[in-house]
């Protein structure tokens, strides 16, 4: 178990603890970490790749969250394991993913005994926080065309890569609107000369 990102964050004493307790866990992209209605019994830690967070809206229409990256956890996975609630989002694995999975039932015990883990604890949901702000923002205050490109940005840094491997239909889902407003968008984009457009691929050149 690979815990080298994790030695500046916690205590050598927890270190050991979570290589005692946790499960390593190696996931493929598009699999579902955590889906709705799930009893949360594990807190993911990831070690490697990134995990997308949405939720479902009362129209059945799934909203885009945030990102957990290496180094990182879930918050609301935090929330639900803590309330002892179902879960009300879904976290997918948005590229390969190496994990630790964490029991539950020493989440609690952590807390008391290690500063580093509720520091730890207690800035993820500081961290989620402060993005969920972010995002009520853009959609408050930016232009469609801003968010999109933003996105597109995000998923660029994410991967490391300017080819991202996804649909129109994906994007809308992820800003909350319909895949021909988003087709439209990004052959206006392309037409700008600042992306090229393949079968379910998006090439991002350097003026976007």
């Amino acid at each position: 178990m690979n815990l080298i990102h994790y030695k500046n964050i916690f205590e050598p004493e927890l270190l050991k603890e979570i290589e005692q307790q946790g499960i390593e866990k190696h996931l493929n992209a598009g699999d579902t970490i955590i889906d709705y209605g799930d009893l949360i019994r594990h807190i993911p830690l990831v070690l490697s790749g990134s995990i997308k967070v949405s939720r479902m809206n009362d129209e059945g229409q799934e909203l885009f969250l945030y990102y957990v990256h290496p180094n990182e956890s879930c918050a609301m996975s935090f929330s639900c394991c803590l309330m002892q609630r179902k879960s009300e989002i879904k976290a997918v694995a948005e590229e390969d993913l190496e994990l630790i999975m964490i029991p539950n039932k020493v989440m609690d015990e952590w807390m008391m005994k290690y500063a580093s883990w509720k520091s730890f604890v207690m800035l993820t949901f500081q961290a989620r926080f402060d993005e969920l702000l972010k995002a009520i923002d853009s959609i408050a205050f930016q232009k469609l065309d801003e968010r999109l490109a933003h996105l597109l940005k995000e998923k660029k840094k994410l991967t490391g890569s300017s080819v991202i491997n996804i649909t129109h239909q994906q994007i809308a889902e992820e800003l909350a609107t319909s895949r021909v407003v988003i087709s439209r968008l990004l052959k206006q984009l392309e037409n700008q000369n600042k992306l090229l457009l393949y079968r379910n691929e998006i090439k991002l050149l350097k003026d976007l």
